[in-house]
């Protein structure tokens, strides 16, 4: 009992710590983050809620929005799952994690994200109008390892190391984030009601470095002749950010459940975002159905200047008890402003 006294109040410390540091240092260069395509969410159960799933995400799905939520998966060992979201712009992100436990060592988890952006006609000084007819794909490609482990029946804790990759073109970057994640179960004695807290994006700056940023140029110091120069790019900061959420989740009837969902999120290079969202699902033998609302909220949004294009969430899912597999279907759908409303579809197995 001492013990998880103590790990409850080293989670209120730091959660309580992080909200007041948010609250006087609001981050004002929106906008200048490299890797932006970490803050892409990834599975349509969470997302479905707003994003605000931080404290009741588990198993493979939390391996995202909270890793430490990887080591509850339920009656499964092992778990994989396959995402496609239909983003802003026409890209395209595919996303595909699988999780295992193994006894007492903990569990270990792998997950890919990637950026599909299509053909774009490669324009140049000498060629702004595309005659020659080349195209070129941009490669976005985020692998993460995972680890989490139970410390004890209520508390959880978990982390993320992710390999970043980009390439435009000739010129590319490359560099690596940390995700660290806790979740407690039964907070302040209630059960059902749970806390997460995360920090994520944790990293070096990163720059673009190739063969495609030399130009051809005259100096303006000396006589030298014309000759290739390289162009110096400027490094910028991870997006990195620091969340805390709570959850209550409640028997409602028989054989139904209600999920609520909030979260506080404090960006590093964006604005505070408070989100929220909930879950009912009913239990039928071997189905159990969901469904499920969410939103976020960014009170220091300029409107004017369209700082925040994404509106309310909402979404349903199927869990389907088969012998020996379990098969979950998830959708989600959010509207956007300006572009199409985005799309995402998440199929998950459990063995």
């Amino acid at each position: 009992m001492k013990t998880k006294t103590s790990y409850l109040l080293m989670i209120l410390c730091v959660a309580a710590a992080v909200v007041v540091s948010s609250s006087v240092a609001q981050n004002k260069r929106v906008g200048t983050s490299a890797a932006s395509e970490l803050l892409i969410p990834v599975g349509a159960r969470d997302l479905s809620m707003g994003g605000a799933g931080l404290a009741s995400s588990m198993g493979v799905n939390a391996i995202y929005w909270n890793p430490a939520g990887m080591a509850r998966m339920g009656k499964s060992s092992a778990e994989a799952m396959f995402s496609s979201m239909s983003y802003i712009a026409d890209i395209g992100v595919s996303y595909g994690a699988v999780a295992a436990q193994f006894a007492d060592f903990g569990t270990v988890g792998l997950s890919v994200k990637s950026l599909d952006f299509g053909d774009i006609p490669l324009t140049t000084e000498d060629d702004p109008e595309n005659a020659s007819g080349r195209f070129y794909s941009p490669t976005f490609v985020t692998f993460g390892f995972s680890y989490a482990r139970s410390l004890t029946d209520a508390i959880s804790v978990g982390g993320t190391l992710k390999i970043i990759s980009e390439q435009i073109e000739r010129v590319s970057s490359s560099g690596f984030a940390v995700d660290f994640g806790v979740q407690y179960n039964g907070l302040v004695g209630v059960q059902g009601l749970l806390l997460g807290v995360t920090v994520k994006n944790i990293g070096p700056q990163m720059k673009y470095d190739g063969s495609g940023l030399f130009r051809l140029a005259v100096t303006t110091e000396g006589t030298r002749p014309e000759q290739r120069y390289k162009s110096e790019t400027a490094s910028f900061e991870l997006p990195s950010v620091v969340e805390v959420g709570l959850a209550y989740d409640a028997t409602v009837g028989e054989n139904m459940n209600l999920m609520l969902n909030g979260a506080f999120t404090n960006n590093n290079l964006y604005l505070d975002e408070y989100k929220f969202g909930g879950e009912i699902s009913m239990g039928m033998e071997s189905v159990r159905l969901f469904g499920r609302v969410g939103g976020t909220m960014l009170p220091d949004a300029d409107s004017d200047l369209k700082e925040n294009i994404f509106g309310i969430t909402y979404g349903f899912g199927l869990d389907y008890a088969a012998p020996g597999i379990g098969i979950t279907i998830d959708y989600a759908y959010r509207s956007v402003e300006l572009f199409d409303a985005n799309n995402v579809f998440t199929v998950k197995f459990g063995f």
